[in-house]
């Protein structure tokens, strides 16, 4: 072999080395930036979902006072209505006692 196909060769090399490490490098610099963008999706995701979640619980809590106010409003009307009927009753049982009282 001759001198300048030996050069040739180990100039050969050397480049093929070279590339190697460049594309290593490069491989190493895609895999960071691919692990970082991941990183940044979860974090933003999992962001997203806290602020979804935090605006359904405000509308949930929302539901639940207004929910909260017609069971209310509904129970206060019932109330009022067995009053109503109880002092009814109250002064038909008054008037019994009284009667009976009275025939006795």
């Amino acid at each position: 072999m001759s001198l300048e196909a030996v050069k040739r060769v180990t100039q050969a090399e050397q480049e093929a080395k070279a590339r190697m490490g460049q594309a290593t490098a490069d491989a190493r610099k895609l895999v960071a930036d691919a692990e970082r963008a991941g990183a940044k999706a979860v974090a933003d995701a999992q962001a997203k979902a806290r602020a979804e979640s935090a605006e359904l619980m405000a509308q949930a809590e929302q539901r639940a006072a207004a929910h909260l106010k017609e069971v209310i409003r509904e129970t206060e009307g019932t109330c009022d209505q067995l009053r109503a009927e109880a002092q009814g009753r109250l002064e038909k049982a008054a008037d019994l006692i009284v009667r009976k009282v009275v025939d006795a």
